[in-house]
C-alpha cells in the first residue's frame, strides 16, 4: 500500500486517519481541491444481486464520510454496466440480467443501504442516478466515433482486469471487454451533469479510474481525480466478509441483524481497531481506548464494535435487541427470542439438521463439529453423529436450539 500524503484538508486527513485511504491522483491538487470547495464525488455500484455486501461498505462509508464533510455524494447504481458486467476478479463470464431483474436488485440493493446517506436538495444531500439513463441512449456508432477512438487496445490488454483472466485462460466476452469504456464515459457523464470531479472506489478498479479521468481531459479539457480504498483483509488474511455460509449481506432479509451483529462481534482480535475506524461513527479518540484493551476486555470492545456497526445499518433499537439476545443466550444459555430461527421437517439426522440451519457446510463438517464436542443441542454437546432428532427435543416454546461452539446459535421450530 503507498505511503499517505501529508494531507491538509479536513476529509483527506480523515479519510487516512479512518484507515480507508489506499491511493489518489494528483494528491496535492486533489487536497488543495477539497480545502477551497465543495466537492461532488461518485461511486458506482452494479445491480447483481438482491442486495450489497459487506464488501461495498467501505464504499458506502466512503459516501457518508463525504456528506459529514459537508461535500456532496452520488450514489450511482450501475442499471446501464450490470448489462455488460465487470470482469473484474471475475474467472467467467457473469449471468445476463434481464432489464426487470436488474430494476429490482437495483430497487432492492437501495432499500437496505439509502438510509446511510441523507438525500435531498441541499448543497450536500446525496444524489441517486441510474447509469442506464445515458447508457442506454446510446448509439453504437456514434459512440466507438466520439469515445472508443480514445481507448487503445493495447492498453486494455495491460489493465488486470483483463490480464488476469487471460493469463488463466479464461474467456472473456467483447461485452465485458467494453466495461472499461462504459465506467470512463460515466465519470465524464456525471461531470457534465452534476459537475462531479472526483471517483472513488476499490484499489482494483484503479485502471477503469484512470481511464475515465484521461476520457475528461480528451472529451471535456477538465481535471478529474480519483481515489482507492484498499481491499480489506483480516488480520489472518481472508478476505473481509466471506464466511462458509457466504457473502455477508446488508440488507436484514437476506441476513438477520442477529447475525450481522455476529459476524461483527467475531472479528479477530487485531482488526479491532482497524474495523472500528472503518465501519462506525465512533470518535477516534474512543477507538484509541478500545482498540488498546486486551484480554477479556477485548470482547467488549468487540461487543462495542458489533453494536455500532450494526446500529449505523439497522438503527440502534434493532443493534441493541442484537447484542442483549446475544448476552442470553451466550451469558444466560437462554433459548432467547430474536435468534436465528429455521423452520426443519423433524425428525431428522442431526448431520442433515446442522447443515439446514447453516451451521456446517455439510455433512462431513458437522462430522467434525461433533468429534470436536462443537455441535449441542439445547446446550448438551452430541456425541453421536447418527442421531435422529425428533419432537421430544422441543422445549415448552416449541423450539430446540442447535448450536456450533459458543458463538452460533440457532433455534429451530417444526416445519
Amino acid at each position: 500500500m503507498p505511503a499517505a500524503p501529508q494531507f491538509h484538508s479536513d476529509f483527506l486527513r480523515t479519510f487516512v486517519a479512518r484507515g480507508a485511504y489506499y491511493d489518489c491522483s494528483g494528491p496535492e491538487a486533489l487536497d488543495a481541491m477539497f480545502a477551497k470547495e465543495r466537492v461532488t464525488a461518485y461511486i458506482g455500484f452494479d445491480c447483481t444481486a438482491k442486495s450489497m455486501h459487506i464488501g461495498n461498505l467501505v464504499q458506502l462509508m466512503t459516501l457518508r464520510r463525504l456528506q459529514q464533510a459537508g461535500h456532496r455524494p452520488i450514489l450511482l447504481m450501475g442499471g446501464g454496466t450490470t448489462k455488460a458486467g465487470d470482469p473484474s476478479g471475475k474467472d467467467e463470464t457473469r449471468l445476463i440480467l434481464s432489464p426487470a431483474q436488474i430494476e429490482e436488485n437495483k430497487q432492492s440493493m437501495l432499500s437496505g443501504v439509502r438510509h446511510l446517506l441523507k438525500f435531498g436538495d441541499g448543497p450536500s444531500d446525496a444524489i441517486m442516478v441510474d447509469n442506464a439513463e445515458w447508457l442506454d441512449r446510446l448509439e453504437y456508432i456514434p459512440f466507438l466515433r466520439e469515445v472508443g477512438r480514445h481507448f487503445s487496445v493495447n492498453r486494455m490488454l495491460t489493465m488486470d482486469s483483463v490480464r488476469l483472466r487471460l493469463e488463466r485462460e479464461q474467456p472473456m466476452s467483447f461485452l465485458e471487454f467494453n466495461y472499461s469504456i462504459m465506467q470512463a464515459y460515466d465519470f465524464v457523464e456525471l461531470y457534465k451533469r452534476y459537475g462531479c470531479r472526483l471517483q472513488s472506489s476499490g484499489s482494483d478498479q484503479w485502471g477503469n479510474v484512470v481511464s475515465g479521468i484521461d476520457l475528461g481531459h480528451r472529451l471535456a479539457n477538465v481535471q478529474l481525480y480519483g481515489l482507492t480504498t484498499p481491499l480489506i483483509t483480516t488480520s489472518s488474511g481472508a478476505k473481509m466478509g466471506k464466511t462458509a455460509q457466504g457473502a455477508v449481506w446488508l440488507n436484514k432479509d437476506m441476513l438477520s441483524v442477529y447475525d450481522y451483529w455476529q459476524f461483527w462481534r467475531n472479528t479477530e482480535d487485531g482488526d479491532v481497531g482497524r474495523f472500528l475506524r472503518l465501519f462506525t461513527d465512533l470518535p477516534l479518540d474512543e477507538i484509541a481506548r478500545l482498540e488498546k484493551l486486551e484480554g477479556a476486555e477485548l470482547n467488549e470492545a468487540k461487543k462495542v464494535l458489533a453494536t455500532e456497526a450494526t446500529a449505523l445499518l439497522h438503527g440502534r433499537g434493532e443493534a441493541e435487541k442484537a447484542a442483549d439476545t446475544a448476552r442470553r443466550a451466550f451469558e444466560e444459555g437462554a433459548n432467547a427470542e430474536g435468534l436465528p430461527t429455521v423452520s426443519a421437517k423433524l425428525p431428522d439426522g442431526i448431520l442433515n439438521l446442522a447443515v439446514a440451519c447453516g451451521l456446517a457446510a455439510s455433512n462431513s463438517e458437522a462430522r467434525k463439529l461433533i468429534a470436536n464436542n462443537g455441535l449441542k443441542l439445547n446446550d448438551v454437546a452430541i456425541s453421536d453423529p447418527r442421531l435422529t432428532v425428533d419432537a421430544s427435543a422441543l422445549g415448552a416454546d416449541g423450539v430446540l436450539k442447535l448450536s456450533s461452539g459458543k458463538k452460533k446459535h440457532v433455534l429451530v421450530k417444526p416445519a
